[in-house]
C-alpha cells in the first residue's frame, strides 16, 4: 500500500492544493510496518492534475488536512481513498498512527 501526505516545512499541509513536496510511503500490509519513504515535488497545481499524477504515483491513500469536495471526488475516480481533518503534525508520526488505527481527525479545514 502506498501513503501520500501532502507536506510544507516538514508537516501536514493543511492546505492540499498548496504543499511544497508529497511525501510517499510505502508500507507492507502483511506486517503493517513502513518499507519505504520518498518525496517528489508534485506538477503545478491545476484542477484534476494532482487526482491523475498521485494515480500515476500507484498511491492508495491520502491523509491531508482539507481538500475540496471535487478533489475528493476525483481521488475517489483513481481509486484513492481521502482522509481529510488530519493535523499538521510530521509525517511519520501521522503515519504511526494510521498504522495504529489512532489517527485522529477533525473537520475538512478547505471545504470549497
Amino acid at each position: 500500500m502506498k501513503i501520500a501526505i501532502p507536506t510544507a516545512q516538514g508537516k501536514l499541509a493543511t492546505h492540499f492544493g498548496h504543499c511544497e513536496i508529497f511525501t510517499m510511503l510505502t508500507i507492507d500490509t502483511d506486517t503493517n510496518t513502513v518499507t519505504g519513504t520518498e518525496t517528489l515535488q508534485p506538477p503545478t497545481h491545476e484542477p484534476g492534475v494532482l487526482p491523475r499524477w498521485l494515480g500515476e504515483q500507484k498511491v492508495d491513500v491520502i491523509i491531508a488536512g482539507g481538500m475540496g469536495q471535487r478533489a475528493q471526488q476525483l481521488f475517489s475516480d483513481q481509486g484513492i481513498k481521502v482522509i481529510v481533518g488530519a493535523c499538521a503534525e510530521e509525517p511519520t508520526s501521522l503515519i504511526k498512527q494510521y498504522l495504529a488505527g489512532t489517527l485522529t481527525t477533525g473537520i475538512n479545514l478547505c471545504d470549497h
